[in-house]
């Protein structure tokens, strides 16, 4: 490690199930041989920080805990196996930290599906600190133009979302319709559907979050607070009134997951990928056969999702909807997230 790396640094340790953050001085980490340190300068916020918090998942977390896991950074320090990575180098925590890399899903590159995958600010230490570490084989390799602050929510979110499109089927020219729209989510996926030649049907509550989505690129905006007929509307608002050809559920509510199978069209693929606590998704036997619907799960992406998500961000195509405030104030951001009044992504700057 070089000399210049510190022995103890900023994080935000969450020492209970339940919370709150705690601010606090800890340990540097050092890299195990196949591993890299990264020096985090930004870090988004995700749901799922509020959910491994909180404990709302049936998957066990460590604690005391360091969360996140959208950490862009540079490394100061690897292992000395680690070859390919350089001192200096741009480079992403993300929910994937390390898998065994040789089970049947690794082979097939479905590294999230690994029995044994590691989960940055779950099952290990993620980006709400100054220094973090990664392994070297599933750090994001963060192209060198790209800003960290802007690019670190590509890293769960914008990855989340364009895995989510590329599994739901959509074809350009295709219409999908996006729930929760308005969120960190949902406001890359807008972007990301805009970007892969796919109309967009966004829905969310509120006219901020409308306002939003229609700036980046939503083809119409169906706010399920004054919408009297959610069903209806969706399916009027699809160019022939069929009903779009996928829905992606983003929403943290379970009520969203029971009404898509009802507005998407015959043949229409549901993609779950938001995770409320303790929720379920059911569908009518009958008319999921005769319509043939298909209901999938869509977990993050995989090393290749993940060069081309951030591909996407290089050449422009997606533009980061957020506001940063310090790591100190993660709880605030923690509070906003609780009350629904978040539009777009919080990033953390390590540094205050």
């Amino acid at each position: 490690m070089a000399d210049n790396i510190p022995k103890e640094q900023w994080a935000q340790v969450v020492e209970k199930t339940g919370g709150p953050v705690h601010y606090k001085k800890i340990p540097v980490p050092k890299p195990g041989p196949d591993e890299v340190l990264v020096n985090i300068k930004y870090s988004g916020v995700c749901h799922t920080d509020l959910h491994a918090m909180m404990g709302d998942w049936p998957l066990e977390s460590k604690m005391p805990l360091v969360g996140g896991h959208e950490g862009a950074g540079i490394v100061v320090a690897r292992g000395e196996l680690v070859k390919d990575i350089k001192i200096g180098q741009k480079v992403g925590i993300k929910w994937i930290n390390g898998s065994c890399l040789a089970c049947p899903y690794c082979e097939r590159s479905d590294e999230p599906l690994c029995g044994g995958a590691l989960l940055s600010g779950y099952t290990v230490d993620g980006s709400f600190q100054q220094y973090a570490i990664g392994k070297a084989a599933h750090v994001a390799r963060i192209p060198e133009e790209c800003d960290l602050e802007e690019v670190a929510p590509i890293l769960c979110a914008g990855l989340t979302v364009y895995k989510g499109l590329k599994e739901s089927g959509a074809r350009p020219g295709d219409t999908v319709a996006i729930v929760g729209a308005g969120g960190g989510l949902g406001s890359l996926a807008v972007q990301y559907a805009r970007a892969m030649g796919l109309h967009s049907i966004a829905i969310d509550g509120g006219s901020e979050k409308g306002d939003l989505v229609k700036k980046l690129g939503a083809q119409t905006y169906v706010d399920f607070t004054t919408s009297k007929d959610l069903v209806a509307d969706v399916k009027a608002a699809s160019s022939d009134g069929l009903g779009p050809s996928a829905a992606l559920l983003l929403a943290v509510q379970e009520k969203p997951f029971q009404q898509a199978t009802q507005y998407v069209r015959s043949r229409g693929v549901v993609v779950c990928i938001g995770l409320p606590a303790h929720a379920n998704i059911s569908a009518p036997v009958f008319d999921t056969v005769v319509r043939m619907i298909q209901i999938r799960g869509s977990y993050v992406g995989n090393r290749a999702d993940t060069s081309e998500a951030l591909d996407f961000f290089r050449r422009g195509l997606i533009k980061v909807p957020y506001k940063t405030t310090g790591l100190s104030k993660l709880q605030d951001v923690f509070n906003l997230m609780q009350e629904g009044k978040i539009a777009g992504r919080y990033v953390v700057d390590t540094s205050k």
